[in-house]
């Protein structure tokens, strides 16, 4: 027989042993979300915000962007938490290359503690040359529909700006530029991107700010980049 006294301590106990299972059950989930979070940014998507100018039209300032990481390939991430991971960067699987007129991240060649986005101009192999403002790829002008010009950029080194080459590109680089040709610090300026350096492909506008202006782009949230 059991006392009213007893039955108290055991319902107690039992409400402990919920309490503790319904803390356990959040601290798990909490867990298993914060585990997803970091693999997907690891090896699928990864966010960033864009900073300058260089990518005008295509891409404003306070523009906030996805990248896909497996665009091109499975690889191990460069680091995780800050903490560098050898053999990163070094494709596991690699299905494809960057192609001419794709928009990448890469690590910036001259501080690999900032990350860039500028559009493939030129691929292994290709002889580019910049005459005039004008881009020639193999000695034949291109289509440039995204180049976009402003006049004076401040940054020095008009000839490497308007005039450029002929320069074959490198094996596993690529040469890239900002679509804002007369604002752009880029492969005209310090060389060809590294394969192994290239984060991923820009695929998507998912926020815009603009806290000078009118705070929130509305009409740019879903954009694809081109």
């Amino acid at each position: 027989m059991t006392t009213g006294r007893e039955r108290g301590f055991f319902e107690v106990v039992e409400e402990n042993r919920k309490s503790k299972s319904t803390f356990r059950e959040y601290a798990e989930a909490i867990g298993m979300a914060l585990l997803l979070a970091i693999f997907i940014r690891t090896f699928i998507v990864q966010a960033f915000k864009i900073p300058s100018g260089s990518m005008i039209p295509t891409l404003q300032i306070g523009d906030h962007i996805l990248v896909n990481k497996l665009s091109y390939g499975v690889r191990i991430p460069e680091d995780i938490f800050w903490i560098p991971i050898p053999l990163g960067g070094k494709y596991l699987v690699e299905y494809r290359k960057p192609q001419r007129g794709d928009v990448v991240v890469f690590i910036y060649p001259e501080d690999r503690s900032k990350d860039f986005i500028k559009r493939v101009i030129g691929v292994a192999g290709d002889e580019v040359e910049v005459r005039a403002k004008k881009v020639y790829i193999n000695g034949r002008e291109i289509e440039d529909p995204h180049a976009h010009f402003e006049g004076e950029n401040g940054l020095g080194g008009l000839q490497a700006r308007d005039d450029y080459g002929p320069k074959r590109v490198p094996e596993n680089h690529i040469f890239v530029m900002g679509d804002n040709r007369d604002k752009s610090l880029d492969s005209r300026y310090w060389g060809y991107v590294d394969l192994k350096d290239v984060k991923g492909k820009a695929f998507l506008i998912y926020w815009s700010w603009d806290g000078h202006d009118r705070w929130v782009r509305w009409e740019r949230l879903g954009g694809i980049i081109y």
